[in-house]
């Protein structure tokens, strides 16, 4: 498989460089059109069909990317990500994945694995910890990053965590309609147990790092009795918590932010210690042999 890692920093440079009439244009076109499949297979255009329609800005701006009129706070964002050699740390990263992956004898459903590094909005991804990806479409990832000192050296980690996507979604289908809450708790409990076995457990993430004791049982009791609650509307809101909710105008599920993500990981490592299963034997195995074995439910 190939690696291709699009120059979103010098695309960046440029785009701040462009009047402010022309640059949604030049994020669609230069910018994300490299993805456009990607996007198309989730349902977003680049340029809507009318004007204010739902299309790449309207989406990339619901999900946490800064908006490209963000001139100062984005260039000071640059070069935080230029100094600190964001797009090399991101190609060893995406390198030790690869041969991770091929040593585990997996591989993802694609011919090209596409990678794009875009800058994040600070206080959309708050709780993320300035940090969050997309990597569910085998062959394409993105990540967006607001650089901190606490957020850059946890830059491969949220990368491992997203190449999993691609190779978990590489042998069992996403169906957005009928995905399980327990089908999600193994999904983002065996990415997050990749970018550990990768990186370290201490370069985790917020979402599975920041609950408290208490919180997690309450949440574990919680979570028993919707494992087969289905419909991503429905199970989103356990996965992503309350606030999430409100949000989106979802139910409540009576969660704190990223819940399913806390619970998915601790059923993940259960079940991997129990068991004495590689990640990578995991990555292979169904939600119910998982969740099944993992001696939390």
């Amino acid at each position: 498989m190939k690696l291709a890692i699009e120059p979103t920093l010098n695309h960046y440079a440029s785009l701040y460089d462009l009047p402010e009439g022309e640059r949604e244009n030049y994020f669609r076109y230069t910018m994300m059109k490299p993805f456009e499949t990607m996007w198309n297979l989730i349902g977003v255009p680049l340029k809507a069909g009318q004007p204010r329609g739902y299309d790449v800005l309207t989406a990339s701006g619901m999900l946490g990317y800064l908006s490209v009129r963000e001139t100062e706070s984005g260039l000071a964002a640059l070069e935080k990500l230029r100094q600190a050699k964001a797009e090399e740390t991101a190609l060893s990263a995406l390198r030790r994945c690869m041969s991770f992956a091929e040593q585990a004898e997996l591989r993802v459903r694609a011919d090209e694995l596409r990678f794009g590094l875009y800058l994040a909005d600070p206080l959309k991804l708050e709780l993320q910890g300035g940090t969050c990806g997309f990597g569910g479409i085998p062959g394409y990832i993105q990540v967006m990053l607001h650089p901190t000192e606490w957020n850059l050296p946890r830059l491969p980690a949220v990368i491992a965590h997203e190449f999993h996507h691609n190779l978990r979604f590489s042998y069992f289908g996403w169906d957005h309609g009928n995905v399980t809450l327990g089908d999600y708790l193994v999904i983002e409990g065996l990415a997050e147990s990749f970018a550990r076995e990768l990186f370290g457990e201490e370069l985790l993430g917020p979402w599975v790092t920041s609950m408290e004791p208490d919180d997690f049982e309450y949440s574990l009791h919680v979570f028993k009795d919707a494992l087969a609650l289905k419909g991503f509307a429905e199970v989103s809101s356990y996965m992503f918590g309350d606030l999430y909710a409100r949000e989106q105008g979802f139910a409540p599920a009576g969660v704190s932010p990223f819940a399913g993500y806390s619970v998915g990981y601790a059923a993940v490592q259960a079940f991997l210690g129990a068991n004495d299963v590689t990640i990578g034997e995991a990555t292979l195995l169904g939600t119910e042999e998982i969740l099944g074995s993992c001696g939390l439910f």
